[in-house]
């Protein structure tokens, strides 16, 4: 089985309250004398109430065009992503020379050379490190790192595996656009990174040590690819984002829960932590009901929402942190974490505590 051994979670360097945000996205996106209170209505209903972005809120109108958005990314990315995988190896007990695959997932910018390989010579791993960067997977691709980081380590137990996510959503704000589409991720979504160190059944960490993945399931629902994604267009990555995604979640994911604890002779009742994505408010109450969950079981996410909004990515490793820092289930017990994603799709990550 798969030790997590470490995970840290970081955010970027500038935190704003929402309603800040909201006046800086009604200045670059909105028409001139534009009557705001759909903006504010959308806002407002996010349920964030703070933020963090990679750059002060006055240089985003300056942005001019695609390639300007993607240098700055790749400027925050690469020092953001030292400090997390840095930190989630000093927590593992382990160096930079231990690492022998380093996953990179985002889907707020691309660099090629990609951020992970940028980071070899800055962290200190070995030149031989296997490097795997992943674009595309969106906000299920946390889940689904630590789903594929497990497939690794199922056929070398003895290595050690380090996912990193980074995701700077704030330069993904498309300036000019009033679409409802665009209004709702500007409420949404905020800037964050998130590491994960990860060590086969052969070798074990020699800190304080997290849940064992027991096993892992991958859902593409067919004919949804127009639910969630990107537009790539000449200003950059245009969010996709239709209102059937919570309809989605009921129709699917029950289903999708029940056989995949089924195969291990669990229930639903039987998960003792319900480490969720944030995707939204509408989403997560979509989650709750098509699930059944008791009262209080996504109350990490939820105040994972409310502190920092929704990181893609970074965001369902950051209530995995602060379910082991702060809520860690009886040992023993099994653990489900769950993202959803572009596709339309769902990753489940069974975990033992």
């Amino acid at each position: 089985m798969t030790r997590i051994a470490a995970v840290h979670g970081a955010l970027a360097p500038h935190q704003h309250s929402q309603q800040d945000l909201t006046d800086m996205v009604a200045e670059v996106c909105l028409p001139e004398a534009a009557d705001r209170r759909v903006l504010d209505r959308l806002h407002s209903g996010a349920r964030v109430r703070t933020r963090h972005t990679a750059l002060p809120l006055d240089q985003y109108a300056g942005l001019k065009d695609f390639g300007e958005v993607n240098d700055a990314f790749i400027a925050a990315a690469v020092p953001l992503g030292a400090e997390v995988v840095g930190a989630a190896l000093a927590t593992a007990g382990l160096s930079p020379r231990d690492v022998d695959l380093l996953m990179f997932t985002s889907v707020t910018g691309i660099a090629a050379p990609s951020v992970d390989a940028r980071l070899v010579s800055r962290l200190g791993l070995r030149r031989d490190v296997r490097r795997v960067p992943v674009f595309g997977l969106g906000c299920v691709a946390g889940a689904a790192g630590v789903a594929r980081l497990h497939d690794y380590l199922l056929g070398r137990p003895d290595d050690v595996a380090v996912l990193l996510s980074v995701e700077l959503c704030s330069l993904t704000f498309q300036r000019n656009d009033s679409s409802p589409a665009n209004l709702v991720a500007t409420g949404l979504f905020g800037d964050g990174a998130a590491a994960v160190v990860a060590c086969g059944a052969g070798r074990r960490p020699a800190g304080s040590a997290g849940p064992t993945v027991i096993d892992t399931r991958s859902c593409l629902y067919p004919d949804t690819e127009g639910a969630m994604g990107w537009d790539i267009t000449g200003s950059g990555f245009r969010i996709v984002l239709d209102a059937s995604v919570p309809d989605l979640v009921r129709k699917n994911l029950p289903e999708e829960v029940d056989g995949f604890l089924a195969e291990h002779g669990l229930r639903r009742e039987d998960i003792t932590a319900w480490v969720c994505h944030p995707g939204g408010p509408k989403v997560l109450e979509a989650v709750e009901e098509a699930l059944e969950l008791p009262d209080g079981a996504l109350d990490m996410t939820w105040r994972s929402l409310a502190a920092v909004g929704n990181l893609s990515s970074s965001s369902v490793l950051h209530v995995l942190r602060d379910t082991l820092a702060e809520r860690p289930p009886p040992p023993g017990t099994a653990g489900l974490m769950l993202a959803m994603g572009p596709g339309f799709c769902s990753e489940l990550v069974l975990l033992r505590w």
